[in-house]
């Protein structure tokens, strides 16, 4: 991306903030479609672990850039939020095309995540969303208290002899 520095915010900031500018796009094209001042603000961000650098741009020419980079972060759980809600509860194919039997199929998924997310908190589970689904989804079809299938799997003093173990799920004869 080609671009000019108009101005320079704050020289020499602390933190994890490396550089915050003002900028100009450069090329015609990008000038043409967005002809307003950037914000560009260059900071350190924790990625898996580690430290990445980088590169956030923005309108909001108010906010501090710590808050610019805040709200990034804040966006960024909610995407992975929503893709988790839509890989664990298969909410990529609706079952309908109207908009209210996707508004329905929507809601249903948030409320089964909100009480799924509740169950967990209660019984201190201690493995991923998707092992709490599913061991859920199976509960569901037999007669066993839920809270307290939870209580017994999800903890460190539980065991899982009840649940399928790796080599149960090949089928023999098959390789």
């Amino acid at each position: 991306m080609q671009f000019q520095v108009v101005q320079s915010y704050q020289q020499g900031m602390a933190g994890k903030i490396l550089r915050d500018d003002l900028i100009r796009l450069q090329t015609p094209a990008s000038r043409q479609d967005y002809p307003e001042l950037l914000r560009r603000v260059v900071a350190l961000v924790e990625v898996d672990g580690q430290e990445v650098e980088m590169v956030f741009l923005t309108n909001n020419l108010e906010w501090s850039a710590a808050s610019i980079i805040e709200l990034y972060r804040c966006r960024w759980q909610i995407e992975v939020f929503f893709k988790q809600i839509k890989q664990t509860l298969q909410l990529a194919d609706f079952l309908g095309t109207s908009a209210n039997a996707v508004r329905w199929q929507v809601w249903t998924a948030l409320l089964v995540y909100l009480l799924l997310r509740y169950l967990a908190f209660l019984s201190e589970w201690s493995h991923s969303f998707s092992r709490l689904f599913t061991l859920m989804r199976v509960a569901l079809w037999k007669k066993w208290d839920g809270l307290s299938l939870l209580r017994r799997y999800g903890t460190a003093d539980g065991h899982f002899r009840y649940l399928a173990r790796p080599e149960q799920a090949y089928l023999p004869g098959l390789g």
